[in-house]
């Protein structure tokens, strides 16, 4: 049996808006949250030398850090909206391929002509469309025009998905 054989992208799978709590969460439920919900989705970074793997999905610290640079609003009373949730899933998966500031940046165009809800839907089935096709080996055979913000969210999550695919089907240990 090759590697390839024991890779599923079902194990891909992103909460949709409305999957996510609908009450504001506190610092340490938004971390715990976010970890159960992508533990299965972060590329994990292999250290050779100390043979180990490191499998952060967010921290506090990086929570804190994400609104002190402004990508992410502050806490209401210290909790967390759903708002606030959906935008550190994003950023939680796309830091991996992308700097702070180009997620930033690829967050603001999505939400220039969208809702927030409708903006982070999009993202969710766009990617897991992504990841089936490319752990598929399949390209996409839409061959329709499709706005210049649809193909950016496609290269964008063509972009995860290999990283993904290539961590998780030849380098994994």
């Amino acid at each position: 049996m090759k590697k390839e054989d024991n890779i599923s992208p079902d194990f891909f799978k992103i909460p949709r808006w409305e999957e996510i709590p609908n009450i504001d969460l506190y610092l340490d439920q938004v971390v715990n949250f976010i970890d159960e919900s992508l533990a299965n989705c972060i590329i994990e970074e292999v250290n050779i030398k100390k043979e180990e793997t490191t499998h952060k999905v967010i921290t506090k610290t990086m929570i804190n850090n994400y609104v002190k640079q402004g990508v992410v609003e502050p806490p209401i009373k210290k909790k967390y909206t759903k708002k606030h949730i959906a935008y550190l899933i994003i950023i939680s998966i796309l830091k991996q391929v992308y700097s702070i500031n180009d997620i930033d940046n690829l967050i603001k165009l999505a939400i220039k002509t969208t809702s927030v809800d409708l903006a982070y839907n999009i993202f969710c089935e766009e990617l897991e469309k992504t990841i089936n096709l490319t752990f598929a080996q399949k390209d996409f055979s839409d061959t329709s025009t499709i706005s210049k913000e649809k193909y950016i969210l496609r290269n964008v999550a063509q972009t995860f998905a290999s990283k993904l695919y290539v961590q998780k089907v030849f380098l994994k240990k």
